[in-house]
């Protein structure tokens, strides 16, 4: 990141904390110079207070800088408890303090904790009120919640529940979003899958406090053992994810190994892929399936013989028909693996050309047009593969890549990806390729000629920072 993004950063960092901090001492204050709420009784409050702080410090990042964990049920069991006229600033307190993170610390970090704090309190404060005013109504003063019936309770807690998650939500997107920017940000995926189960933790949070004011102290370790049965929930799909991640990343090093040339061409594609899905509006979820497809694409590779690999000069036609097989391998190396099942058929039919022709994977038909992630795929890696230093050719120009991607579109490549690419690569200011101008036949000559010529010919990348290899038609990886 230059000085000046960095500089912009630290701005944009220093409004928002003040943005955030502002708004949760207003609501504190507000709350505590309301008459309808008064402060619970601290022998209830602490206990569900260090229950909260407690979750709050062992979130788990359930995706890119989104972390999650049961404090939401915390939240609402108390506010419950709480009862109506006491569950707003109560719930509001115990936001405040789990403003801190143990990095928070060691780290020395003020943005985090001073955001956190304005946007938990407003986070709290908005599922207690709606809570409190669904159990509240018509229940007279001093009255407990579960006098207003399990219904009203169940009522409010599922509603009090999805305040929270799209008001924290919101804000923390807001915020990162703010900070970051789309570039050091990935979108977030499966959002269902994280939401639903915090708005489904709240709700059993408030029946939990409907549970307690019933049988009383009884019901505390039912309470602690779901309460960790949440967290415990979180924390597994974050390690699944991370394994899964783990996963992809081992079968990317055993191809570099065998293959230096390859080195960093994976991410590069995926980088690519990436930027073309959200000029054409991909969600989160859709970008994810579409990196993980472009980080295994060559992963079939493994399976063809270095020596063919390696080879500078052009292939035979029998040499050629082996290399094909790599979409095959890729199929049989990685189709039993659950979660990359849908990815594996992306990735096998990146080189299924858009007018039907080219080469395929299993399922797919000649003539048919491959599905769009599988169009992004091919440019993406096209392109790496022109602007790229290869065994057997030296880096072209950008603009070349440019001018091969368009010539091509409509017959190996969608047009409209063509476009989204080009437009995507330009808007960012990015330069990939040589910066000496070549025609195909003399990088090629330069290649065969030997290594020390290829250093003096790609000024740009050089012989240790390659990108993707070419078929016998246009270069696509």
């Amino acid at each position: 990141m230059s000085r000046a993004a960095v500089q912009r950063q630290q701005k944009t960092k220093i409004r928002l904390a003040v943005g955030f901090g502002a708004l949760g001492a207003l609501i504190l204050a507000a709350l505590v110079a309301t008459p309808w709420q008064t402060f619970p009784d601290l022998r209830l409050w602490i206990p569900f207070a260090a229950a909260f702080v407690y979750f709050e410090l062992h979130a788990v990042e359930v995706n890119d800088r989104l972390f999650a964990s049961p404090s939401i049920m915390v939240l609402l069991t108390a506010a419950v408890v709480f009862g109506p006229g006491s569950a707003v600033i109560g719930a509001a307190a115990m936001a405040a303090v789990g403003l801190l993170a143990p990095e928070d610390i060691v780290e020395r970090r003020w943005f985090q904790p001073i955001v956190n704090f304005g946007q938990q309190v407003a986070s709290a404060t908005a599922a207690a009120l709606v809570l409190s005013l669904v159990v509240g109504v018509g229940l007279s003063e001093g009255a407990s919640a579960i006098d207003a019936g399990l219904w009203r309770i169940a009522l409010g807690s599922a509603l009090a529940s999805i305040t929270y998650g799209l008001v924290n939500y919101r804000m923390v997107l807001f915020i990162v979003g703010r900070v970051y920017g789309r570039l050091e940000v990935r979108p977030w995926s499966h959002i269902g899958a994280i939401l639903l189960p915090m708005t489904g933790m709240g709700f059993l949070g408030g029946m939990l406090g409907a549970t307690y004011l019933e049988i009383g102290t009884a019901a505390l370790p039912l309470t602690a053992v779901v309460f960790f049965v949440g967290y415990m929930a979180f924390e597994s799909y974050a390690r699944l994810r991370e394994a899964q991640e783990s996963t992809i990343r081992g079968f990317i090093k055993a191809l570099e190994a065998k293959d230096l040339y390859t080195r960093g061409h994976t991410e590069r594609v995926a980088r690519f892929s990436e930027m073309i899905g959200k000029q054409m509006g991909f969600d989160g979820t859709q970008l994810e399936r579409l990196r993980w497809a472009a980080l295994i694409h060559d992963v079939g590779k493994l399976a063809v013989p270095r020596d063919l690999i390696r080879k500078r000069a052009r292939l035979t036609d029998e040499e050629y028909e082996v290399m094909q097989l790599h979409v095959h391998y890729v199929e049989d190396l990685l189709e039993d693996v659950d979660f990359l099942r849908p990815m594996v058929k992306i990735a096998s039919n990146h080189h299924a050309h858009y007018d039907g022709n080219g080469y395929h994977g299993t399922g797919h038909e000649h003539g048919e047009a491959p599905c769009k992630e599988a169009c992004i795929l091919a440019v993406a890696d096209t392109f790496d593969a022109i602007t790229s230093t290869r065994s057997y050719r030296v880096a072209l120009t950008q603009p070349y890549a440019y001018a091969e991607l368009r010539r091509h579109a409509g017959t190996q490549f969608d047009p409209e990806v063509v476009e989204a690419f080009i437009a995507g690569m330009e808007s960012s200011g990015h330069r990939y390729g040589s910066s000496v101008e070549l025609t195909e036949e003399e990088a090629r000559h330069i290649a065969e000629e030997g290594l020390d010529q290829i250093r003096h010919a790609d000024q740009v990348h050089g012989r240790n920072f390659p990108l993707a290899p070419t078929s016998k038609e246009t270069p696509d990886g």
